[in-house]
């Protein structure tokens, strides 16, 4: 599978939360786009992920 580019390993069957989470992503501050498709936030715990998917994952930064 493939994060923003680079390539990843799959330990087993993981939900798309589950593998943010992994990956030290903050839920509350990102968009999950994947296969070209967003994926809903209240779908993330439901989204399993397979070794030929493609995650674009874009974090939000507050400033001023």
């Amino acid at each position: 599978m493939t994060i923003n580019g680079e390539k990843k390993e799959l330990s087993g069957r993981v939900s798309l939360s589950e593998l943010l989470a992994q990956e030290g992503f903050r839920l509350e501050r990102i968009a999950v786009e994947l296969n070209g498709e967003i994926v809903p936030k209240a779908a993330y715990a439901d989204t399993f992920i397979s070794e030929a998917d493609k995650l674009e994952v874009v974090s939000f930064v507050g400033g001023g």
